[in-house]
């Protein structure tokens, strides 16, 4: 298992190194046996050419003609015949064994020796080769980080020969241009769409506000009157959200010096009278922790923590926040006291609209909070999360960094 785990973190690029290597040795190694077999046989070839002029060069012994024409070697003379062919082919096996013991050996050695340089070079030469192949691929990867932080006006803009990589880095390039054509114009149809329909839910205040007002509003009117406006400002709270959460969707433009634990006591303020009304209790603790970034919107980010910690807490509950730095990151912490929130479902707050069953009927909530919150984090290049506590309620996790 370990070994597996350890060949998976392995990089394409080492990959590629080791498998050019691996085809350098390979390679050395079949010429450097074939380039063996070859001298062998080299050898026995011209050791047999030897012999057969030794052979040739070798006294005849001398034979009696016959009657018949014929000619008749006496046993001595083929025993100096026979001696001498011994003694040649002991002296040819003589050589090849003096060959093999004597000049292979030094010559496979500085072959080895220059056959592992070959392979060390070419594992060099296949790293470079791969990180120049690899390079366009690590562009694109980086840009494509990029765009999932939320930068969707990258491009990758490969340059070099018309090859596949960039045919993939253009086709990836026109793809970004139509997913930010798409996501811009559902911002703005959102926040149009809000503020246009903020103005009639002014009006709308406004008439009834002045029927309450009158001399002659009788008790049914009053309490319609009251029900009407509890509608609209439920209204005009979703509609606020929907801009907000149109507006977290896009970068931070303009990223000022801002304190976290100073954009949480600001939060606190706004919501002091809510939590006394709701008998939830505030416990802060903002702490000193700098960062880059949207002072507005952080404050926001702030303030619908608290206020989803109060508006979804038990009678004589409490919310507890704080900020605190580490590590070049900054965190905001926000605890609260609640009914037992099932840990499957906790994924699900953060989704536009989405809330748990017994939050639906709420109508203190417009179900965008925690999804502000989210968007908020991540266009600061930070990150939100939330736990269930096991005694009920949430803990909420927001963490930043101090430098966009």
């Amino acid at each position: 298992m370990n070994r597996l785990a350890s060949a998976r973190r392995w990089t394409v690029r080492v990959r590629l190194t080791l498998l050019y290597g691996a085809l350098v040795l390979a390679s050395g190694v079949g010429l450097l046996s074939l380039s063996y077999a070859l001298q062998e046989r080299v050898v026995a070839d011209r050791l047999s050419d030897a012999l057969a002029t030794a052979a040739l060069g070798t006294e005849s012994p001398s034979g009696t003609v016959g009657s018949d024409g014929r000619v008749s070697y006496s046993e001595e003379d083929q025993r100096r015949a026979t001696e001498q062919k011994a003694r040649l082919h002991a002296v040819a096996e003589r050589v090849r064994s003096d060959f093999r013991g004597e000049i292979l050996p030094p010559l496979l050695t500085s072959s080895a020796q220059a056959l592992g340089v070959f392979a060390i070079g070419g594992l060099a030469v296949g790293w470079v080769v791969s990180g120049r192949t690899l390079r366009p691929i690590r562009r694109i990867t980086t840009t494509a980080r990029r765009v999932a932080e939320g930068s969707l006006d990258q491009r990758i803009a490969l340059d070099g020969p018309h090859d596949e990589l960039r045919e993939l880095a253009e086709t990836f390039d026109a793809m970004l241009a139509r997913l930010e054509s798409a996501f811009d114009g559902q911002r703005r149809f959102v926040a149009n769409a809000a503020h246009e329909l903020k103005t009639p839910l002014a009006i709308n205040r406004t008439l009834i506000e002045v029927a309450l007002n009158r001399p002659d509003a009788t008790p049914q009117l009053a309490r319609l009157g009251g029900s009407l406006l509890e509608v609209n400002r439920r209204h005009e709270r979703l509609i606020d959200g929907l801009l907000a959460l149109a507006r977290s969707e896009q970068r931070v433009a303009d990223a000022v010096p801002v304190d976290l634990g100073a954009q949480l006591s600001s939060a606190a303020d706004g919501v002091r009278e809510e939590a006394a009304h709701a008998g939830v209790e505030l416990r802060l603790d903002p702490g000193v922790t700098p960062l880059r970034g949207d002072p507005a919107l952080l404050e926001r980010m702030a303030q619908n923590l608290l206020q989803n910690g109060i508006r979804y807490n038990v009678s004589d509950g409490w919310v507890s926040a704080r900020t605190e730095s580490t590590g070049g990151r900054v965190r905001l912490l926000v605890e609260n006291s609640g009914p037992l929130v099932p840990a499957e479902d906790v994924p699900a707050l953060f989704e536009p609209f989405r809330r748990l069953a017994d939050r639906v009927g709420s109508a203190q909530g417009t179900g965008l909070g925690l999804s502000i919150v989210r968007s908020v984090a991540r266009m600061h290049g930070g990150e939100a999360t939330a736990t269930a506590r096991p005694a009920g309620g949430l803990l909420v996790e927001i963490t930043l960094p101090m430098e966009l």
